[in-house]
Parts: C-alpha cells; sequence; structure tokens
C-alpha cells in the first residue's frame, strides 16, 4: 500500500471521518477537528503504524501534510 493510503487511513481514524482525501497541500486549518489534541494523537498513531519517532524539530518544521511524507519517506529510508 502505498504511503500516502496508508496515512489517509491514519487520518480518518484519527479525525473519525472517513471522507478525508489527505493532499500535500493540506494543512490542519483544512481539516475539522484538527487542534493540538489531535495533533498529539496523529503523530502518536503514525509513529506506531511506521514504526518510526519524530524529533522536536522534524515536528514544528512540519506545515502540510506533504513535510509530514516527506519526513515519514526519509525516516523510513534511513
Amino acid at each position: 500500500m502505498e504511503l500516502q493510503d496508508t496515512l489517509n487511513k491514519i487520518f480518518c481514524e484519527v479525525f473519525d471521518d472517513d471522507d478525508i482525501r489527505i493532499t500535500p497541500e493540506m494543512t490542519a486549518n483544512d481539516v475539522d477537528g484538527w487542534d493540538s489534541l489531535s495533533h498529539v494523537n496523529l503523530v502518536t498513531t503514525i509513529e506506531a503504524k511506521f514504526n518510526i519517532r519524530f524529533t522536536q524539530k522534524d515536528l514544528l518544521k512540519q506545515r502540510s501534510v506533504g513535510d509530514l511524507i516527506a519526513d515519514i519517506e526519509r525516516k523510513l529510508a534511513a
């Protein structure tokens, strides 16, 4: 399964919305309920699913879903 498809399923699960379709340009402003608490849930779910860990620096520079995808790909390649 493609990374973006897996990530989309995680978004649907975390935000309890099966209609979410993520795009690289998407930001927190584009998703109802994406606040600081749901962001923590999103990050921990992603880390568990992909068996990776984000640093605080990673999290601070992520501005969009595209940034998130790039960081996941980078960590999976390491």
